[in-house]
């Protein structure tokens, strides 16, 4: 079985996620990069996005997900890892890396990120 590994790299999206209450009221940038492996033999043999993952689709399941508020980067991560699982059933494995830019810390940061990987 031949599988492929397709990535969106950098997704950067306005979200309301985080522990304190102002976080969730004024929101941050938030960054994606998503991972995904899946069969793709028909998808090579034919040229028809119908036997592959549309990244179009992954980045509109991935902003639907992301639009709900989480506090915890982990919990916005593993709804949007679990939407993909939905919407494609066909995917093997992959990562999930969920970023919060510039969090409110009192440290100058460029980021926060959990990653899950299955």
């Amino acid at each position: 079985m031949t599988t492929t590994t397709i990535s969106v790299n950098g997704l950067r999206l306005r979200a309301f996620h985080g522990v304190m209450e102002q976080e969730r009221r004024v929101g941050n940038t938030f960054e994606l990069s998503i991972s995904l492996r899946y069969p793709s033999l028909e998808a090579i043999a034919t040229d028809d996005i119908s036997h592959a993952l549309n990244y179009g689709e992954v980045i509109e399941t991935a902003r639907r997900e992301m639009s709900i508020p989480s506090a915890l980067l982990e919990h916005a991560a593993g709804r949007v890892r679990d939407a993909l699982c939905r919407r494609f059933p066909l995917i093997e494995g992959g990562s999930v890396t969920l970023a919060k830019l510039t969090p409110p810390l009192g440290v100058e940061i460029a980021s926060a990120a959990v990653t899950i990987e299955w």
